[in-house]
């Protein structure tokens, strides 16, 4: 493990601001048009993985043998984003959840870099409705990927387009999916949210008590335990 931290690399839903909710209403529109059963506790399934994916667990919910072409699902797909994408324009800086806009700051204050790695397409318009674009050093764009989360893949090649090694990085995620993808990097990886999703994360955190300082500390903490 480094003794240098280089670069902050976030996930976006349910880290920085709460659009997983937005997911959900959107998937449930989707399944409800489909018929097929879809609730909070399904949904859980779904945070951290792509949208097709996604889509791929909800139609495993049916009743019913249900086998769409990949053209169809890929339509299923857009519809789902279109529900979202008319959802999300709600989002203001008011959404950015607790702690998020200090942590930010005070990783630029430190001169550090920072990546996005989420798996949402739509990534580059929240933080911009957020008013948190110029924080970004870094989005990676989630259709040049091969895999997504708990592959590595997104984190590395933000990594990589930061210009720093993975183990000078901390990930900060709240999906056990995302959580393992940063530790599969070689990263330090924070969880944020429910600790029943944080399995095998370096450090747990809640929202409101997130801070830089904390986080420095602890993982100093940990480097020196190893």
């Amino acid at each position: 493990m480094s003794r240098f931290i280089k670069a902050f690399i976030f996930d976006l839903d349910g880290v920085i601001v709460d659009s997983a909710e937005y997911h959900y209403r959107a998937w449930g529109q989707l399944a409800m048009e489909m018929g097929i059963p879809f609730d909070r506790s399904y949904n859980e399934r779904l945070k951290g993985v792509s949208r097709m994916q996604s889509l791929e667990l909800i139609l495993e919910n049916s009743k019913d043998s249900l086998n769409y072409s990949e053209t169809e699902k890929l339509r299923l797909a857009d519809r789902k984003n279109e529900h979202y994408k008319r959802l999300i324009e709600q989002i203001t800086p008011v959404d950015l959840l607790p702690g998020m806009a200090r942590l930010l700051h005070d990783i630029l204050e430190a001169d550090l870099r920072i990546g996005l790695a989420s798996a949402s397409h739509n990534a580059p318009a929240i933080v911009q409705q957020l008013q948190i674009a110029d924080c970004f050093d870094v989005i990676v764009d989630p259709g040049t990927l091969k895999k997504g989360k708990p592959d590595p893949e997104i984190f590395l090649t933000a990594a990589a387009l930061l210009g720093v090694l993975p183990e000078s990085c901390i990930g900060i995620e709240d999906a056990r999916a995302g959580i393992q993808a940063i530790q599969s990097a070689g990263m330090f990886a924070v969880g944020v949210g429910n600790p029943a999703s944080m399995h095998g994360a370096d450090m747990i955190i809640q929202h409101g008590e997130i801070n830089y300082s904390d986080i420095v500390e602890y993982y100093h903490k940990m480097l020196n335990n190893v």
